[in-house]
């Protein structure tokens, strides 16, 4: 709904006393069926989005297309043609959204196709703009990695405009164990003109702040550490909010010991130069894929009397860090506690982890013999004996090798794929209520 991802809509025309009485009044298909392309294209992911009295939508083959919402009648799209270039990392070609952008002259659809390309498109004729990059195009897959390595990265998230200069994650290959992977460095690039401004690098450098995190080096060699899902942005401070990834691997880091900064990682930069402001690290030394899956939700709060500016930032843990958006200090305190050392040779985990003292999970944390289902005697007994194929235990439950101890693996809860996920929280202004869709 707007760069702060409030996720909240105004609009009252529809409300639990009418919603039954819909209809549909029209239907819109993608384009992607003209395509003519041998392409793997990913599910229909893309949200569309409405402004200016126009909606805009991107298809899975990464078109764009401008449609009355009225009437649901097509006025133009754009092709990029992303899928005569390299096949992306993860499932293909699809897109979760685009951005739009207005200095209250000029209208643009901001588009950062699957395959690197930055595209400024011109909302109202769907023609590229001529004054941005090379003919409305930004191609950063020489800046991203090598062409050995560009395969292993892909986009499925939309861009984001903050004073004037647009950013955008990226997706890399992280199931696999290979070191060298390409790395998840964030990059500016100013919105009139498509020209780099700066970038920060999300695996530090040498010399640079948090490099000694990565002991032995292995900053040298260490990936991933991006942001795969959607940003937020302070307008008015000009703050860009960064939710970031795993390093390489999701499931081990033996060859990377330390806590592995900015991996795990909310992080707020200077939009307009990249200046590191401040972070926070939900998760030391992560190898359990608990990277921050959202974009962070924007609210202010009076709070004794005071109006306090405040990010709320949901997690795959059931975890919600609130901090105040300015500074990054917690609004809660938010406690390191003991957690259980690693069962695999070579990985050293860190002794402690951080736990929210407040608000409480939003979920179930950890799996234990008392969360087996009991609906009968029979039921309960088998659940019994697969639970004892694996290691149970509190949330950070270390992973182990398979077959370790006659065990099979580590019973882990939330799971991967959250808690939380991309679709992140809403979060309403009137009330100062945060809902968490949560699996």
């Amino acid at each position: 709904a707007d760069p702060s991802s409030s996720k909240y809509s105004p609009a009252s025309q529809i409300d639990a006393r009418n919603v039954g009485s819909l209809e549909v009044a029209w239907r819109w298909t993608t384009p992607d069926g003209g395509v003519e392309t041998e392409a793997l294209a990913g599910g229909l992911k893309g949200t569309p989005i409405v402004a200016n009295g126009m909606m805009y939508a991107v298809s899975s083959l990464n078109l764009v297309s401008a449609i009355d919402p009225a009437t649901g009648e097509g006025k133009w799209t754009y092709d990029p043609k992303a899928y005569e270039l390299h096949r992306p990392t993860h499932g293909g070609l699809n897109q979760r959204g685009i951005e739009y952008w207005s200095d209250g002259e000029k209208e643009r659809i901001l588009l950062v196709t699957s395959t690197q390309q930055l595209h400024s498109i011109n909302a109202r004729t769907g023609e590229p703009d001529p004054a941005f990059g090379e003919n409305g195009v930004v191609d950063m897959r020489d800046d991203i990695a090598t062409p050995e390595q560009i395969h292993l990265t892909g986009q499925n998230s939309p861009a984001i405009v903050c004073a004037d200069t647009v950013m955008m994650g990226m997706t890399i290959q992280d199931f696999s164990m290979p070191l060298g992977m390409p790395a998840g460095h964030m990059r500016g690039y100013d919105v009139h003109t498509g020209e780099k401004k700066w970038v920060f690098h999300t695996v530090p450098q040498e010399g640079e702040p948090g490099v000694e995190t990565w002991l032995e080096e292995s900053w040298r060699f260490s990936g991933n550490t991006n942001v795969w899902s959607w940003m937020s942005c302070d307008d008015e401070l000009g703050i860009v909010y960064l939710p970031l990834g795993t390093p390489t691997s999701d499931y081990y880091g033996g060859h990377r010991p330390g806590d592995n900064l900015y991996a795990e990682s909310l992080v707020a930069l200077d939009a307009r130069t990249g200046e590191h402001l401040w972070h926070f690290q939900g998760v030391h030394h992560g190898i359990w894929d608990y990277d921050f899956p959202a974009a962070p939700n924007l609210i202010d709060l009076e709070i004794d009397g005071e109006v306090v500016p405040v990010i709320a930032q949901v997690s795959k843990q059931a975890f919600t860090y609130v901090f105040n958006r300015r500074t990054g200090e917690p609004l809660w305190p938010i406690e390191e506690r003991p957690v259980e050392p690693s069962r695999v040779p070579g990985e050293i985990l860190a002794l402690t982890q951080p736990f929210p003292t407040k608000p409480p999970p939003f979920d179930r944390q950890g799996v234990t013999k008392d969360d087996l289902i009991d609906l009968t005697p029979e039921l309960h007994e088998e659940a019994l004996a697969l639970f004892e194929k694996g290691y149970g235990g509190p949330l950070f439950t270390p992973l182990i090798e398979e077959g370790a101890d006659g065990k099979q693996g580590t019973l882990q809860l939330p799971g991967p794929a959250g808690g939380a996920n991309w679709g992140g929280a809403a979060v309403d202004p009137e009330t100062g209520i945060l809902y968490v869709p949560s699996q």
